[in-house]
């Protein structure tokens, strides 16, 4: 059974507004440090405060898009918002003023529409068409990669030639793109009206409760995840500048050999592997892939500490060894992250779509906030450097996939979709 038509014009606009954010979050970091003199801790201590920001305001961006406005008016309307900060991001190089009005204004463009066009994803798939909503994710989650690996192999290259200004401008122009994709599908997409054109009774409101705190139980651990994840974009990068390039591979680029990699995963696991555990017997529900993945996350970490103590005991390291942390780090991505995705629209109410994918987007919030704290606790109290500190991560890693697997094993809510259907 083909995807709706208008499928291709939400995975067109993804592509491009990926692009623009981590076209701009893959150079931030050593912007920060380097040209506005911040240094280390603190730079990675405001790109992941940003980053917090970024995920916390789904869910303000959800109830507007689920009370008030309707997903699709929503998504365009707030684009304006992301097109403007990447301009001034661009304009006021050097900037700290300039920084923070333009991280502000992505921050509200980005956060606004990522709980919106999620859900507005699994809106355009009747109920006959339910089982193919895991594929769906699987590629909508491809196409995000799609649009982050291009920017992390582009953007710094122009970063590196014309200097941060182009670096920031050609971001904002893919966001405009990206919004003018998504107007030009308008007369094909299927809109579910907001809800305050649809009262509901008291007692759907205490089933709608009742389903949001089962939920939020199960995305409570994830957070630790997206802490020790989310650092690909700063000490997995500054490890990559002391490790020896490789043919434009260095601590920048690297991070689109992650985003590549998570698009070599996500056919190989959704076309090839879930169908064959379904097969076998082992059926890959939701939750169990999400604490999989969890599980590679931390083994991630694992192989990037003996890396980084090779290089504490003064070895030359090339960036290509980043190559295997990446590999397993990527496929706990996809489980956890696809399927979250996934998790959280087939868990939704109907009505409250928006704002459980905004509870989902919230976790990582929560992440980038965990990493800015963990930071700033290490650089004052505990001073751990070089291995020892990402083995820490690793650890405490290890031991939220553990918790998370007891909330899931007593998580009760709507079944979950046959992957073994065709």
């Amino acid at each position: 059974m083909p995807y709706p038509r208008q499928i291709m014009y939400i995975i067109g606009n993804e592509i491009c507004e990926r692009f623009s954010y981590y076209g701009m979050m893959g150079i931030l970091e050593l912007y920060l440090a380097n040209r506005l003199n911040m240094g280390g801790p603190e730079a990675t201590e405001v790109l992941h405060l940003f980053g917090a920001s970024v995920y916390f305001l789904p869910l303000l961006g959800g109830w507007i898009a689920d009370r008030w406005l309707g997903r699709y008016w929503t998504i365009l309307s707030i684009s304006l918002f992301y097109c403007l900060g990447h301009g001034t991001l661009a304009a006021s190089e050097g900037s700290r003023a300039g920084l923070f009005a333009g991280l502000t204004l992505i921050a509200i463009g980005a956060g606004g529409i990522k709980p919106s066009v999620s859900a507005f994803v699994g809106d355009q798939f009747s109920a006959s068409q339910e089982h193919l909503l895991t594929k769906v994710y699987g590629w909508f989650y491809w196409a995000i990669n799609l649009g982050a690996a291009a920017a992390f192999f582009i953007i710094p290259w122009v970063r590196a030639r014309v200097g941060y200004s182009w670096a920031f401008g050609i971001p904002g122009i893919a966001m405009g793109l990206a919004t003018l994709i998504f107007w030009l599908g308008r007369k094909y997409y299927v809109r579910q009206p907001p809800s305050r054109q649809a009262p509901r009774s008291e007692s759907e409101k205490a089933q709608d409760r009742l389903t949001l705190r089962r939920i939020g139980v199960v995305f409570l651990p994830v957070p630790m995840f997206w802490a020790v994840y989310n650092q690909v974009n700063s000490t997995w990068v500054l490890q990559g500048g002391k490790m020896t390039p490789f043919h434009g591979l260095n601590g920048e680029t690297m991070q689109g050999a992650g985003a590549v990699l998570v698009m070599i995963w996500t056919p190989i696991l959704t076309l090839v592997l879930y169908p064959l555990a379904a097969r076998l017997g082992w059926r890959p529900s939701a939750l169990r892939r999400m604490a999989a993945g969890m599980v590679l996350g931390a083994l991630a970490f694992v192989v990037s500490g003996v890396i980084q103590a090779r290089m504490d005991g003064g070895q030359t390291v090339s960036i290509l060894w980043q190559l295997a942390p990446y590999v397993v780090l990527e496929a706990g991505e996809v489980l956890l992250s696809a399927t979250g995705l996934e998790f959280a629209f087939e868990q939704a109410p109907p009505r409250l779509k928006s704002v459980v994918m905004s509870m989902w987007l919230m976790t990582i919030a929560a992440g980038h906030f965990l990493i800015a704290v963990f930071t700033s606790i290490n650089e004052n109290f505990i001073k751990a450097r070089g291995a020892a500190q990402i083995y820490v991560y690793a650890g405490m890693l290890f031991v939220v996939a553990g918790i998370f697997m007891f909330c899931a094993s007593r998580f009760r809510g709507r079944e979950p979709m046959d992957l073994a259907h065709p």
